[in-house]
């Protein structure tokens, strides 16, 4: 099996060297307005719910909360008294 740093015959290869320091890349100054130009452009391209699309998602979202926390809450109960019932004094 080949060590580390060495080539398939068992000998050893050269170090590499470290890389030339490249330039660092120009950056254009922040502008405010190009930015909201674009942050609206953005924002058309977005395809928007209608009213009964954000409502059923709604329902969809508060029944399976609703959900959940019934089930947590069933479960803690259920597991607190058992619990407490093995270690009874």
């Amino acid at each position: 099996m080949q060590k580390q740093g060495q080539d398939p015959d068992g000998e050893s290869t050269p170090t590499r060297t470290a890389a030339p320091a490249r330039k660092p890349v120009k950056r254009e100054p922040f502008r405010i307005g190009q930015f909201l130009r674009e942050v609206r452009s953005e924002l058309r391209q977005v395809a928007w719910p209608n009213r009964s699309e954000v409502i059923n998602y709604t329902t969809v979202t508060l029944v399976t909360l609703v959900a959940l926390m019934s089930l947590i809450f069933v479960l803690n109960y259920a597991f607190a008294k058992g619990v407490l019932w093995l270690f009874k004094p």
